[in-house]
């Protein structure tokens, strides 16, 4: 059975960065088979993607409101996906989930939270001075 789980998350100031960690385990296909994402789940509001990275050739994809401040990465070796997130603004603040899946035919943009078979428990993030 599939386990992603997620770490990194805490209280950092405006201007601040975290590292947000995803280690997969029980995968029944190689990790590079997989695209991971990362969305965030604000209170009252729906679930959204901020970033994905696609197999086999890593292409990386982000959502409007964070390009140039986030940056995923994965280390195969590892089985962990990495979300650096960079100059956070409080409205930024959420519950970071990471989600994988395999199968996807071409990846333009982040894929809808539907899309994604397997999540982990989520790891909250909070800006705030």
């Amino acid at each position: 059975e599939v386990q992603l789980v997620e770490s990194g998350g805490g209280l950092v100031q405006p201007g601040g960065s975290l590292r947000l960690s995803c280690a997969a385990s029980g995968l029944t296909f190689d990790f590079d088979d997989y695209a991971i994402a990362w969305f965030l789940q604000a209170p009252g509001k729906e679930r959204e993607g901020v970033s994905c990275i696609s197999g086999g050739d890593n292409s990386t994809y982000y959502t409007d409101s964070v390009k140039g401040r986030f940056t995923i990465s994965s280390d195969n070796a590892k089985n962990t996906v990495y979300l650096q997130m960079n100059s956070l603004k409080p409205e930024d603040t959420a519950v970071y989930y990471c989600a994988a899946d395999r199968g996807f035919q071409a990846i333009v943009a982040v894929p809808g939270p539907d899309s994604f078979g397997f999540w982990g428990q989520g790891t909250q993030v909070t800006v705030s001075s």
